[in-house]
C-alpha cells in the first residue's frame, strides 16, 4: 500500500517496497506499446519495456501492487491520465523518488524509483505529459519504473486497464 505521505513525513514508520524482481524467465515479458491505440483504454502505459515483476503474489510470500518495468536511466516517464499531482518526493523508504497522481473517479496512479522528477505537489498534468524520468532510486539496483493504479486505495492490476 503507497500511503500519500505528508509533506514532510516523519522518520517512525518503514514501508516495505513491494517491486520484487522475477526470475529472468519473465524478462521477455513485453509491455505494450505506450500508443495503444484503443479508443476505449482508460489509462497509457507510462514507459515502454519488458516486465521484471507482473502484479500480484511473489516468492517468499510477498505481493507487488503493481507492475515493474525496465527501462534504460532517463527514459520520459509519461503521466498515465490527465490529473493532480498529489504526492512528489522521497519520503517513502524503499520507493525511492515517487510521484502520486489523483485522477477522476477515485483512481490514483503511482510511479517509483524516478531518476529525476519534473513535477511537484499542486501540478496540474495531462495524459501523455513527462512527469519524470526513469531511474534506480530507492530499493532497487537496474533502472526500471514502478507503476501502480489504485481505486479508492486499493490496488488494482494495471494491465487489463492498459488494453493488454
Amino acid at each position: 500500500v503507497i500511503p500519500v505521505p505528508k509533506p514532510k513525513p516523519a522518520p517512525a514508520k518503514t514501508a516495505k517496497d513491494n517491486t520484487q524482481k522475477r526470475p529472468s524467465s519473465d524478462l521477455a515479458k513485453t509491455a505494450p506499446s505506450p500508443d495503444l491505440g484503443q479508443g476505449n483504454s482508460k489509462f497509457l502505459l507510462p514507459v515502454q519495456g519488458s516486465i521484471l515483476s507482473d502484479f500480484g503474489p511473489t516468492s517468499g510470500g510477498l505481493h507487488n501492487d503493481g507492475i515493474n518495468i525496465a527501462a534504460p536511466r532517463g527514459t520520459p516517464i509519461q503521466a498515465t491520465a490527465d490529473g493532480t499531482i498529489a504526492y512528489a518526493g522521497d519520503g517513502l523508504p524503499g520507493f525511492g523518488n515517487l510521484i502520486l497522481i489523483r485522477h477522476s473517479d477515485g483512481w490514483t496512479s503511482a510511479y517509483a524509483h524516478a531518476d529525476s522528477m519534473k513535477v511537484k505537489r499542486g501540478d496540474e498534468v495531462k495524459r501523455g505529459e513527462t512527469i519524470g524520468q526513469v531511474g534506480a532510486s530507492g530499493s532497487v539496483d537496474e533502472p526500471q519504473l514502478h507503476f501502480e493504479l489504485r481505486k479508492h486505495d486499493r490496488a488494482v492490476d494495471p494491465k487489463p486497464l492498459l488494453g493488454t
